[in-house]
């Protein structure tokens, strides 16, 4: 999977593609952190719908009870897939003793537990978007029981 942002912070930090950002004592939590909050699509759509994502457990849930209009657009359900995935991911660091980004060799974002255990939250995000399911403060309930 190839993530364009990853690029831009590739550059700024000066690691070459391809190069694992999270070898043990490097990797900068603050900037990767940063990084994958943006989540600017589906800011947008939560603001339009009067929900404030505010990096907390009840955003999670008021986004769950959105009705799922961007589905009717194929073309931004994929990003809007990805930001939902990273904002699960985001609350879950935030939120969750010992939660850490892990970027996987591929370039995929996962979020690993305390327990060793890792979450998908981009595959998550993109299962929520399409289909609803899993919602995501389920997501990070689990998460949150089993670090």
């Amino acid at each position: 999977m190839d993530i364009s942002f990853f690029d831009r912070w590739r550059k700024r930090h000066g690691t070459a593609r391809g190069v694992s950002v999270t070898a043990p004592g490097t990797v900068d939590q603050e900037g990767v952190a940063e990084l994958l909050s943006e989540c600017e699509l589906l800011r947008e759509q939560a603001s339009a719908a009067g929900v404030e994502l505010d990096d907390t457990a009840a955003s999670l849930a008021a986004l769950d009870q959105l009705p799922p209009q961007w589905r009717d657009d194929p073309d931004n359900l994929s990003w809007l897939g990805n930001d939902a995935g990273l904002y699960l991911g985001t609350v879950i660091v935030r939120s969750v003793p010992g939660a850490v980004w892990q970027i996987w060799p591929n370039g995929r974002p996962v979020v690993r537990l305390a327990s060793g255990r890792e979450i998908d939250v981009v595959a998550a995000g993109h299962a929520w978007a399409t289909g609803g399911t899993p919602e995501l403060a389920q997501v990070h309930a689990e998460a949150a029981e089993g670090h």
